[in-house]
């Protein structure tokens, strides 16, 4: 995890309005809305990594509710289009939304067209971002 962090932010593009990390107040907001435990890779992510502007892919982010990252209102979004309530967003692509179940941490890809998951997915936050953010 701390390698791949260390990866992320080494990685991490320079653009003309960098984006904040969180604190810990910010991460119990998302809770109250979602009415769901942020699972805690996602919240490490969160709280050390969600700066990081790489690649093709943007990641959610919770610093900014203005954002059209801000994890609270992207998985509301995937929940009126039908994704379970026990998953989280943690990234919105045109297919549909990877997203991470509250409980287990597995990540998996919910998709638009078929209004189910696909059969990829990932054991851990960490292997999603190595397998699909860094090689976006």
């Amino acid at each position: 995890m701390e390698d791949i962090i260390e990866q992320l932010q080494a990685l991490c593009e320079d653009v003309p309005v960098p984006l904040d990390l969180p604190n810990e107040d910010d991460l119990l907001e998302v809770e109250e809305s979602l009415l769901l435990p942020i699972h805690p890779s996602l919240r490490t992510y969160l709280l050390e990594a969600s700066d990081t502007v790489y690649g093709g892919l943007e990641p959610v982010t919770v610093a900014d509710r203005q954002s059209h990252t801000y994890l609270a209102d992207v998985t509301a979004q995937a929940w009126d289009e039908g994704m379970p309530r026990e998953y989280m967003v943690v990234c919105e692509v045109a297919e549909g939304f990877y997203c991470i179940n509250h409980e287990d941490g597995e990540i998996q890809c919910w998709s638009r067209r078929d209004g189910d998951f696909d059969k990829q997915h990932w054991d851990t936050l960490w292997d999603w971002v190595e397998d699909v953010w860094l090689r976006s």
